[in-house]
């Protein structure tokens, strides 16, 4: 993809960031961010909640207020399917109104296969984007939500696991990402960016590797959601999932210590997750403090950032 070059332009795609950010005046920048994808949960409202919570996750991620979104829908017509379309965009209008944003419009178009998701527009000060390439050794890493949601949506697909087991997993999906943006620009982070599709070791590294810095991570401090490591040992691991695994293979070092399971969550594809964190390690209890006082599904001190190959991390 051919990078444009212009001022203007504080993030694009070149660091693998979270969303673009263009500045318009000295105090003022639009920052833009889609996706999408096909449903993971049997329940429409519940799809569309978590899609919308996704999409604005990003917008959060770069320390900015979502301001309107766009809905994306790809859905068959001519089936039973399309009345549950109603409830899918009454979630997401549901989630996006708890986010104080606006939807404003949309697209659609005739697909065999159900996706639903939005484009997120939002605005930031320019001198407060929060971006994942600020990371400095010595900061402490922290995570906002658990992990898991991967290999519980896995499980539920297969009748390995039930709608009220995965309840814990849905709660955490739609929960907005706005408390930990909160806490985070309260304290001050050095960098920042959220856990999704790459899953927690993909964007640590990409996180890593556009600071120039390297990490250690503790795997007993990461936080799992309820049944995670069940669906893991029963091998309800989707496809997102082993193709994180073989893209880390150069980059990630795993202690002998570390089991399988853990090995395989630690790179679990995430939909709607937490915000990883950068921070100084002085301010570390204060991030973990206001992050408690938002109510975050987690607030876990995971790791720190280290000198050495830049987006290399060693699990312990």
């Amino acid at each position: 993809m051919p990078l444009a070059t212009d001022p203007r332009i504080l993030v694009d795609a070149s660091t693998r960031d979270d969303a673009a950010v263009v500045q318009l005046t000295a105090d003022r920048a639009v920052v833009a961010t889609v996706d999408f994808f096909t449903p993971i949960v049997d329940s429409a409202y519940d799809f569309g909640r978590i899609a919308a919570a996704n999409a604005l996750s990003d917008i959060y991620a770069m320390g900015a207020t979502p301001l309107f979104t766009l809905n994306l829908v790809g859905w068959p017509r001519e089936t039973a399917l399309l009345e549950l379309l109603g409830d899918v965009l009454k979630g997401g209008a549901d989630v996006v109104r708890e986010a104080g944003a606006f939807i404003l419009g949309g697209h659609s178009v005739d697909d065999p296969e159900p996706k639903f998701g939005m484009v997120a527009v939002g605005e930031v000060h320019p001198a407060r984007v929060v971006t994942n390439a600020g990371a400095r050794p010595g900061d402490a890493l922290v995570l906002t939500k658990p992990i898991g949601t991967g290999v519980l949506a896995t499980g539920l697909k297969r009748d390995l696991l039930t709608e009220e087991q995965l309840g814990p997993a849905v709660a955490a999906m739609t929960t907005l990402n706005a408390g930990a943006a909160r806490a985070m620009l309260a304290v001050g982070v050095h960098a920042g960016t959220d856990v999704t599709g790459f899953g927690l070791l993909g964007h640590l590294h990409s996180l890593l590797l556009a600071s120039g810095a390297a990490a250690e991570l503790k795997a007993a401090t990461v936080p799992l959601l309820p049944h995670a490591r069940d669906m893991a040992e029963r091998g309800a691991i989707p496809g997102g999932t082993t193709r994180n695994a073989d893209s880390l293979r150069e980059a990630v070092r795993f202690a002998a210590s570390v089991d399988a399971v853990t090995r395989v969550l630690l790179v679990d594809a995430q939909t709607s997750g937490g915000l990883l964190l950068a921070v100084p390690a002085e301010r570390s209890d204060a991030l973990v403090a206001a992050l408690a006082r938002e109510h975050t599904p987690a607030a876990a001190v995971i790791g720190r950032v280290v000198a050495g190959t830049p987006g290399g991390i060693e699990v312990h």
